[in-house]
This record gives structure tokens, sequence and C-alpha cells, in this order.
């Protein structure tokens, strides 16, 4: 009970940064706000409270709507501690969150305080020998982003280019794919306008 007090506090705490991180979400899948009350059993007024910081959604709801994007119920509580005038606006390293799945040889922490803006930051880390198994389908967004340690080569459209540390890659709306043919890690800031995760 106690644990669930705490979350609940929480989430009152950073109601507006939650709702806009869900929307951001959805939005992000290409999702309508029926799209997404559809699949958790929730009224459209309700989600749309919800997104405007208007409600406080329960743990509960918090969680399914985790469970439905793939992604921790931490997720949505990472600058939850920290000072208010922070929030929204700054995210402390150790309030990092891991996203997605290192088990293709690309683990990712979302950088962003939030993902409410135009644009979303990540780092990204390619594991020696890893690639992404043949070009990415083109998505609607604006891609770039730095090298900042190891070596990288990737693949947009149809050029391929071999990036060093401090190279830095910009592209819209193209298939693109990468393999990490070192020995080291390759870590690469990346920025994706409008947000994906």
């Amino acid at each position: 009970m106690l644990a669930q007090t705490s979350l609940d506090e929480s989430c009152r705490g950073v109601n507006n940064l939650v709702g806009s991180d869900i929307r951001a979400l959805r939005k992000s899948r290409g999702l309508t706000i029926i799209d997404l009350t559809s699949a958790l059993g929730r009224s459209v007024g309700w989600l749309s409270q919800v997104e405007r910081g208007h409600t406080v959604p329960s743990v509960r709801d918090l969680a399914a709507i985790a469970a439905y994007f793939d992604v921790s119920l931490n997720f949505f509580f990472r600058s939850a501690h920290q000072n208010p005038e922070e929030q929204g606006l700054v995210l402390r390293a150790a309030d990092r969150m891991a996203i997605g799945s290192s088990e293709t040889g690309l683990s990712e922490e979302l950088l962003s305080p939030t993902l409410g803006g135009s644009f979303e930051m990540i780092m990204s880390s390619f594991a020696p020998g890893s690639d992404s198994g043949g070009p990415k389908a083109a998505r609607p967004t604006e891609d770039g982003g730095v090298l900042i340690s190891g070596q990288l080569t990737m693949w947009i459209g149809a050029l391929k280019v071999v990036l060093h540390p401090g190279d830095s890659f910009q592209f819209r709306k193209s298939t693109y794919a990468w393999q990490n043919e070192g020995t080291k890690p390759a870590v690469v800031i990346w920025v994706i306008s409008p947000p994906v995760y």
C-alpha cells in the first residue's frame, strides 16, 4: 500500500509531464485518442483530460499505457523526484530511462526531459560487431546525430559513410542502416523530430 501511495504522489507531482508524454507517444505511433482509449477501455474525455494535465491517471492506468507502448512504468516518473522548477526542462543523468532492447546490439537511453516538444534526444550505443539487420524503413521524421566515440558505418538511402568521433549526420524520411565493425561500442547522440518514443 505504501508503494502504491508513493507512486500516486509521484504521479500527481508530474501530471503535466505525464500527459504530454502520453500525447507524444500516441502521436508518434499515429494513433488517435479513440484508438488508444479503445485499447485501454477508457473514455475519450478521460484521456483528453489526462493529456492536458487536468486529470491524474492512476498507477493502474499508467501501467496499462506503459504496457501498450512497450515502455517501463518508470518511464513516466523519470523526473518525479527532481526540483519542480527543473521538471520538463532538465533530466539528470541518474534519471535517464533505458528504452528499447539491447538484444540487437543497440542499447538506448532517452535524454529528453519531456516528449512534449518537437524533437527528442536519445543516446544510442551500438555494440561491437552489431548491425541493423538491413535497411530500416523510412519514417516520417527528420533524424540527426553526432558520433561521440567509436566508429560506425551508416547507409543513408544508397549512400554509405563511415563515421568517426565528431562526425555528424542528418536525414529526412529516408531508409537507413548501421553496422559497428569496430572493437569498441559506437556511441551516438541522436535527435529525432517529431519524437518517436
